[in-house]
């Protein structure tokens, strides 16, 4: 029986992978997706399916970031997927959490962030759901994007084969890589070119090569819950302190260390637990709530109950939800580079591993494959 042939091969049919799949179809090549599994089920859909540019590192990340936020939402609107252009909001209740955001606003003004400083009416009139006692304002960001990944990354595959001719193979472990041929454990292709998009999988493909890129696993808990009443839409994504201290975007704010301060003193668990609060939104008016951050080689597979009270205990500290109903518990598991935003490296002759994003996939998945295709062109 003769190989099957392709010029692309993707190995991991997430956010990563599928962006690497589309980006070599538009070039009019020929592409297969594999994936072990009968549909993805990683870190691509158990995230807040939030585009991010306001967290990204404006030396590193952030290109990447809104380069990918243009293809998403030209990708959603021609694959038929639901995203909302709904910005985000990082509110203040305390005076340090409020430096951080000047400090940041004054020192990027003239970056690709679009932001603006908002006074605490001016919160509420953007949400609604914001916690008005004590209130001193919000950072204002116009460019995240919310989609539902559990549909985004069905339906994306699904397209990719409709529109640009994409093979899918799911159901099918890559066994074997040896160039031109890959072997699967159901049959055998012959290719000119690997992207391995696998994500925490790190030992069944190439070992030594994620052994010597410094990654590591993450396990983060979050939840989805129903709101219901008069609280319908919360408008953009919300999140408070905590996240500022977060994301890599805000770490030259000297400020911060102040910020930084306070909550280890009020609560260390925070720090403990890798603990920031974010809230998205869906079309169907669930939200998304999270999450923790525990970092090993080893992820336990246990979510603890006490983590998501603490998560839930300070959303309530920046937010007015009246009727929250939690309907969904879970646990996520992704790569992370230790000291870059993202590890893409030549494993064999033709084979490239693109892994290690953290919690940047979704953020940054368009724009770094848009990237590798070119270099690989």
């Amino acid at each position: 029986m003769e190989d099957k042939v392709a010029d692309v091969a993707i190995v991991g049919a997430g956010v990563i992978g599928l962006a690497h799949a589309y980006m070599a179809a538009r070039q009019g090549l020929k592409v297969v997706i594999f994936d072990k599994d009968d549909f993805a089920v990683g870190a691509s859909v158990r995230n807040f399916g939030l585009i991010w540019p306001i967290g990204q590192d404006p030396s590193v990340g952030l290109k990447y970031a809104m380069r990918s936020r243009t293809h998403w939402v030209e990708v959603a609107a021609k694959a038929g997927f639901w995203i909302n252009q709904n910005g985000s909001l990082h509110v203040a209740h305390h005076q340090d959490e409020w430096d951080v955001m000047d400090e940041f606003m004054s020192k990027n003004r003239n970056e690709l962030f679009d932001i603006q400083l908002l006074s605490a009416a001016s919160t509420l009139q953007k949400s609604e759901v914001v916690r008005s006692k004590g209130l001193r304002g919000s950072l204002w960001s116009a460019t995240e994007c919310t989609v539902n990944p559990r549909e985004a990354i069905r339906r994306i595959p699904l397209w990719l084969q409709e529109k640009y001719g994409v093979v899918l193979k799911f159901g099918q472990k890559v066994k074997e890589i040896a160039l031109p041929k890959i072997n699967t454990s159901k049959e055998s292709w012959k290719v000119g070119k690997v992207f391995i998009c696998n994500g925490a999988d790190f030992q069944s493909l190439y070992p030594a090569a994620f052994e010597a890129q410094n990654l590591v696993k993450c396990s983060l808990q979050m939840m989805k819950a129903s709101i219901g009443g008069e609280q319908d839409l919360i408008g953009p994504s919300l999140c408070g302190g905590l996240t500022l201290r977060h994301y890599t975007s805000f770490k030259n704010c000297k400020s911060l260390a102040s910020l930084s301060d306070r909550f280890d003193r009020e609560n260390p668990l925070f720090k403990k637990h890798g603990i920031h609060v974010l809230v998205s939104q869906h079309a169907n008016g669930d939200i998304t709530i999270g999450d923790s951050h525990h970092y090993n080689s080893t992820v336990e597979p246990f979510n603890d109950n006490f983590i998501d009270e603490l998560i839930l205990k300070y959303l309530h500290t920046f937010t007015s939800f009246n009727n929250l109903n939690l309907k969904e518990h879970w646990q996520g598991v992704y790569a992370k580079h230790e000291s870059e935003v993202f590890c893409r490296v030549e494993a064999d002759h033709g084979v490239t591993i693109v892994n290690g994003f953290g919690d940047a996939g979704m953020t940054l998945s368009f724009g770094v494959a848009e990237e590798s295709i070119a270099k690989m062109l």
